[in-house]
């Protein structure tokens, strides 16, 4: 039986007869749970492991619903759990020949994607003047994620693109976003493959569905349409991620193109104070297009939302640093967080940090597989598996001497069959004397030797946890490859925690500083001219506040943003560093077009 206790709303939820289900899960109010809940009920009632397909954003959201529902016990053998990707390939490995490539395809991550489109510019007729290679890979993402057709009346872009699809083949490889992207083409025109996972997938579960482009919302609703089992969560207050062409529309009007949906609303908040909750309701009830709901919780009232006022930005970092250093001084450093709009603000709060000796940690930096150390060796290894991989051929070429990039590309394919993972890595390290390379090129090379050191031993645990059965070489490399996903960085260090209201999203802290709350940064003024941009700003703002539990802080400087003028004045403590003003000055709204 479920044992995670549930509220009446929670239970209502895990309890519906298979059928379309929406669960509209306000910020902290328990989305996971009653999703993994549901699974469980599945189980318990006899459904088999492998009729059920449960998607998630994040393979740290799969962990957990996996751990969850293993700790009751429960046959799991062939129940699917992880992230629209990971199942986009799982197809994929199965269906490759309809897309004139082997189940050994490499899956290329935005770098490489990028550099195959230099490669194919470079190829291109000179004459014609095209934007640069990511302003390209931008597009082509957007056509695939959207399930747009390439012909354009932009003929040049279309020979680009055309060129782009049949060098992936040439290298046996799919890109990032044609993990989903292809399995959706192949079941609209082989109708005979998409009955053969409909007949597999019997219960469709989907996780933070509000963030779905169409390419993966028409993935879940062909697999869904036969036994119409399909249960989604989500909050479309939540929706931050139109950039990456996420359509929360997909959300909005699910109940529209499954009109028997049942619908239960998760309201109840188990993170925050109820000023903090309060205040967040008033800021998002703004928006226009949204799942109207009130989020309330049994939390103690708390303390008011703290609104500050600053001179500059450098003002606004030093109070903040000064607050900081008090708040550590009794509550552990990682439960505090620096949240801001845009990458740039980081600087000022990172030098008055500095000064004040605070540990900090910055999130969204150089990811893991992405350092150059890394891909140097995951080149070699792709290689390995797949002989016909030119970008890794590439790589290797520029990186090293020709005898030696020579000698690996000529050896490595034949020894993939003969040496383990961990074999591989060292005889692509001793080969090309790779450690003496890093300390003769680099000031930072006991790190990167202990990036690569890191790798091996992963590549150790992953063989030796038996997940190389039917390949270890290609199961490990997709691990890698699905690893270029969009969770959070994990980082060791301790200190508090800095990093775009984007990253935070999924997150909570005890005390949450959202650094920049002015006119033109949040709203941002990119978003002006669109009302849809502007509401997607707004929930930008209500993201960051729903992170806090305890203490929530607010800094401006200059012009305040619209948005502190829509929590109410009740809620607020107001505090001017240059103490001229009691509270946010009245006029400010007299020039702010609203919707």
């Amino acid at each position: 039986m479920v044992t995670e206790k549930l509220n009446q709303r929670q239970e209502e939820a895990v309890n519906c007869q298979p059928g379309p289900l929406l669960i509209i899960a306000g910020a902290g109010s328990g989305k996971t749970r009653t999703l993994t809940s549901r699974i469980i009920k599945l189980l318990e009632g006899g459904t088999p492991p492998g009729k059920i397909l449960a998607i998630t954003f994040t393979n740290k959201a799969a962990g957990e619903m996996a751990k969850r529902i293993a700790g009751n016990r429960l046959p799991i053998d062939g129940l699917f759990i992880g992230t629209f990707h990971s199942f986009g390939a799982k197809v994929l490995r199965r269906e490759a020949r309809f897309f004139k490539r082997t189940s050994h395809f490499t899956i290329f991550d935005d770098e490489d994607s990028t550099a195959l489109i230099k490669k194919v510019l470079k190829n291109a007729d000179s004459n014609n003047q095209q934007p640069g290679a990511s302003l390209i890979s931008w597009r082509i993402s957007k056509i695939k994620s959207n399930l747009k057709n390439e012909r354009t009346e932009d003929e040049p872009f279309q020979k680009i693109y055309k060129d782009y699809e049949e060098t992936l083949v040439k290298n046996n490889a799919f890109d990032f976003d044609d993990l989903i992207e292809k399995p959706v083409r192949l079941w609209q025109a082989q109708p005979g493959s998409l009955a053969k996972y409909q007949r597999q997938y019997q219960h469709i579960l989907v996780d933070e569905f509000q963030d779905t482009n169409s390419a993966q919302y028409l993935l879940v609703k062909l697999l869904a349409e036969k036994h119409r089992s399909i249960s989604v969560v989500g909050d479309d207050a939540q929706s931050i991620y139109g950039w990456r062409h996420a359509d929360f529309r997909n959300f909005l009007d699910f109940d529209k193109d499954w009109p028997e949906a049942k619908i239960v609303k998760l309201e109840e908040n188990y993170r925050s104070t109820v000023t903090i909750i309060k205040a967040a309701n008033q800021v998002i009830k703004n928006n226009k297009l949204q799942k109207k709901k009130e989020l309330w919780t049994k939390n103690p009232i708390g303390e008011p939302v703290k609104v500050v006022a600053a001179g500059d930005e450098e003002a606004a970092a030093e109070w903040l640093a000064d607050k900081v250093l008090n708040i550590t001084r009794t509550s552990p450093l990682e439960e505090t967080a620096v949240l801001y709009r845009t990458n740039a603000q980081s600087r000022p709060i990172e030098q008055a940090l500095t000064y004040q000796q605070i540990p900090y940690r910055i999130f969204g930096g150089v990811k893991f597989y992405e350092r150059k150390e890394i891909k140097d060796v995951l080149a070699g290894l792709r290689l390995a598996f797949n002989a016909k991989d030119q970008v890794s051929q590439e790589r290797l070429r520029k990186n090293f001497p020709r005898n030696k990039s020579d000698h690996l590309i000529e050896n490595l394919p034949r020894l993939a069959r003969e040496l383990t993972i961990v074999q591989l890595i060292n005889f692509i390290i001793n080969q090309t004397d790779y450690f003496r390379y890093l300390e003769n090129n680099f000031k930072n090379y006991q790190e990167r030797t202990e990036n690569i050191e890191e790798l091996i031993n992963f590549a150790a645990n992953f063989v030796q946890a038996g997940q190389n059965r039917g390949g270890e070489l290609g199961d490990f490399l997709e691990r890698v490859g699905l690893a270029q996903s969009h969770d959070n960085p994990t980082l060791k260090a301790k200190g508090i925690n800095l990093m775009t209201i984007h990253l935070a999203k999924g997150l909570e802290f005890d005390h949450v500083f959202l650094s920049g709350c002015n006119e033109g940064i949040l709203p941002h003024q990119r978003s002006y001219s669109s009302n849809q941009e502007l509401e997607e700003e707004r929930r930008l703002m209500y993201v960051a506040m729903t992170r806090a539990r305890k203490k929530l802080f607010l800094l401006f400087s200059s012009l305040p943003s619209r948005f502190l003028y829509e929590i109410p004045p009740e809620l607020v403590e107001f505090e001017s560093l240059d103490q001229t003003q009691r509270s946010l000055p009245d006029e400010e709204k007299s020039w702010i077009e609203y919707d």
